[in-house]
């Protein structure tokens, strides 16, 4: 329920940051889209309205007490599970189902998995190193992590699975069990490394499918400066963002953009446009506003009132550093391509909406933190 909290304590700051980088990537997907020859509509346009009735989330999950938001988390994760088994059934897609009355449930599935585990993990924190609360906890996410992989929804499956080792790594995790995790899946690495680059793929062609193993295969043995047509987004967004120099072409400068050599640039490549339009400059300011956008997560975290605040603002912290990472890590050749947003500028309205609310419950874990952290708010 809403409550009366001390001005003083709301990080004006971070929402200002937030507000701003979102605003950027309007621009970007203006240009991504070409609005200086269609018109300012589209894309652009739909992105503004989802930045206005995100921040409507933003404020809500903010001045709602975040205590009686998670003590609905059996209703949330449930409607969760409906929503992504509704898509299955009932979604539309190029070819897959990840669409269910023009909204993504697997981005949606993020946020509520954040609420869900941080929950579960805070009422079982004392015991959480006990191995049946530790499978329990695995389990609660592993089945929406199963649903959206079948959706299939690779790069989201991916980020439910780096939200669920950060919440439980954060809800004090023993050493031990990190040790044999990576004593474990090391080795599977290792098998799933030679799978994937042989050629019958025995284990791989078991869960993904053709054209991940494809994508895959053409980011291990390929060279991305080739003719292999898989690479041709990579190649292409790399050649942008080399192409911009310090301080870019311009806005609607890029000629790679403009002459629309490099598909999907407003959504998964954003960061190939803002490179090419706006230089070394612009890629680094969108990095240093992301990367502080997520340390304030994790210093309001630091400072919070109790476990569950700290819980939230570490599976938020973690969501949109997980996804940073990944995006600018595929525009830039470093990681295969998985189709994943860059948070707050890439276009789309679920991912925007699921990225404000998250900032809203870290902003609502602020008003009740302890102590103050950083710069002095």
């Amino acid at each position: 329920m809403y409550q009366k909290h001390r001005i003083s304590t709301f990080d004006i700051p971070l929402l200002v940051l937030v507000i701003a980088l979102t605003s950027f990537g309007i621009v970007a997907i203006g240009s991504a889209t070409r609005v200086n020859i269609n018109g300012f509509t589209g894309e652009a346009v739909s992105q503004i309205i989802w930045l206005i009735t995100g921040l409507i989330l933003l404020f809500a999950a903010a001045f709602f007490d975040y205590h009686t938001i998670c003590g609905l988390w059996i209703p949330i994760y449930v409607l969760n599970l409906v929503l992504l088994g509704a898509v299955l059934l009932f979604g539309s897609g190029d070819g897959v189902s990840r669409w269910l009355f023009g909204i993504q449930p697997s981005e949606f599935a993020k946020i509520f998995i954040i609420i869900s585990l941080a929950k579960f993990i805070d009422k079982s924190e004392e015991k959480i190193n006990n191995i049946d609360i530790l499978f329990a906890a695995v389990a609660l996410a592993g089945v929406p992590f199963l649903l959206v992989f079948l959706q299939p929804s690779l790069s989201a499956s991916m980020v439910i699975a780096a939200i669920t080792a950060v919440l439980i790594f954060c809800g004090g995790l023993s050493r031990k069990y990190i040790l044999v995790f990576l004593a474990v899946v090391i080795p599977i690495g290792i098998i799933l490394f030679i799978d994937i680059m042989s050629d019958e793929h025995i284990i791989l062609g078991k869960f993904l499918t053709d054209y991940q193993i494809s994508r895959l295969v053409s980011f291990l043995s390929s060279d991305v400066s080739g003719t292999d047509p898989t690479l041709y987004q990579t190649k292409n967004s790399i050649w942008a963002i080399g192409s911009g120099g310090l301080k870019g072409k311009g806005l609607y400068g890029g000629t790679i953009n403009q002459l629309n050599y490099l598909p999907e640039s407003h959504n998964d490549f954003i960061f190939s446009v803002i490179g090419e339009e706006f230089g070394f400059i612009g890629c680094l300011g969108v990095i240093i506003a992301l990367f502080v956008i997520i340390s304030r997560c994790i210093m309001i975290g630091a400072g919070a009132a109790d476990s569950l605040g700290r819980l939230l603002c570490c599976g938020v912290g973690g969501m949109i550093a997980f996804q940073t990472f990944v995006n600018i890590g595929v525009a830039t050749g470093i990681l295969p391509n998985t189709g994943m947003p860059l948070p707050f500028v890439s276009y789309g309205g679920s991912s925007l909406w699921v990225n404000m609310t998250g900032i809203g419950l870290v902003l609502n874990v602020g008003l009740r933190r302890q102590k103050s952290y950083g710069l002095g708010f």
